[in-house]
C-alpha cells in the first residue's frame, strides 16, 4: 500500500506541477520537460538525422526551403531556438520540425507543394508542433501512463497472474485508444489551426493550405487500411474541413500582414 500511494503521490505531483499553457490556442497540457531539455533532444535528434539520410544535392530545392523556412520561422516564438533548414533526398513525402529550430523537409513532398505556399503550409504545420511543444507533451504523457501502469500493476501484486495480464493489457489498450491516439489527432489538428496563421503572418496565402491538403489526399488515395480511431493523425477530410472553418481568421492575419 505504501507504494501504491507513493506512486500516486508523484502522479499527482507531476500532473500539479508541470501544467503549461499554449501560448497560441490557451490549450492546457501536461509537461514534464523544460524548453532547454527539449531543444538539447531536438539536437541531438537532428545530428543523427543528418548522419543517417543524405540531403538534396538540388541547390534549387534547398534554397526554397532555406527561404519558406526563414519566413515562417521569423514570425513564431520559440524558445532555445537555433534554426536550421535543411532539405534531404527521400522517396518519403514528409517533414518535421524538432525543438530547437531543426527544421527537415524531404524533397518527395515538393511536386505535392507544388509552390512556396503549398511548403509553406507544410512548414508552418510542423513548426507549430515545436512551437507548441507537442513532442514534450507525449514524452511526459507517455511517462505519466507508464507510472500509472506501475501503479496498477503494484496494486495487483497478489492477484493470480492471468488476472494481472489482462489488467494490465485492458490499461494498455484503453490508455492507447482512449487517450494516446486522440490525442495525437488532436495535437495535429492543433498544428493545422496553428500552422495556417503562421503561413498567412509570413505572408503566404493560406487558401493554398486547402489546395495543398487535396492535392495530398490525392497522392495518398481515397482507401485507407487503418480505421480513423486507430490512426495517429485526423483523416483528410477533417483536417480540410477544419481549415475551411478557420479560413476566414486566417485571411485577416494574411491582409493584416501583407498591408
Amino acid at each position: 500500500m505504501k507504494k501504491i500511494a507513493l506512486l500516486a503521490a508523484l502522479v499527482c505531483a507531476a500532473v500539479i506541477v508541470t501544467c503549461y499553457t499554449n501560448p497560441e490556442t490557451g490549450r492546457k497540457g501536461l509537461m514534464l520537460l523544460n524548453s532547454s531539455q527539449e531543444a538539447s533532444l531536438g539536437l541531438s535528434a537532428f545530428q543523427d538525422i543528418k548522419k543517417n539520410t543524405p540531403r538534396t544535392t538540388n541547390a534549387s530545392e534547398q534554397a526554397l526551403v532555406e527561404k519558406v523556412g526563414r519566413k515562417i520561422s521569423g514570425v513564431v516564438k520559440l524558445s532555445n531556438a537555433q534554426w536550421e533548414y535543411v532539405c534531404f533526398k527521400s522517396e518519403e513525402p514528409n517533414a518535421f520540425c524538432l525543438p530547437g529550430g531543426k527544421i527537415g523537409v524531404y524533397n518527395a513532398i515538393l511536386p505535392i507543394t507544388q509552390n512556396e505556399a503549398g511548403l509553406a503550409a507544410v512548414m508552418g504545420h510542423e513548426v507549430a508542433h515545436a512551437t507548441a511543444r507537442h513532442g514534450g507533451e507525449r514524452m511526459s504523457e507517455s511517462l505519466l501512463i507508464s507510472l500509472g501502469g506501475i501503479a496498477l500493476d503494484v496494486a495487483m501484486a497478489e492477484k493470480p497472474e492471468e488476472t494481472r495480464q489482462l489488467a494490465l493489457g485492458a490499461y494498455g489498450v484503453g490508455t492507447t485508444l482512449g487517450r494516446t491516439l486522440p490525442h495525437s489527432r488532436s495535437q495535429e489538428l492543433e498544428a493545422d489551426r496553428m500552422g495556417l496563421l503562421y503561413m498567412a503572418r509570413a505572408g503566404y496565402d493560406p487558401r493554398e493550405a486547402v489546395k495543398f491538403w487535396k492535392r495530398f489526399k490525392d497522392f495518398k488515395g481515397a482507401g485507407g487500411s487503418v480505421p480513423a480511431f486507430l490512426s495517429t493523425h485526423p483523416t483528410d477530410d477533417r483536417r480540410i474541413a477544419q481549415l475551411e472553418e478557420l479560413m476566414p481568421e486566417a485571411i485577416a492575419e494574411y491582409e493584416k500582414h501583407r498591408k
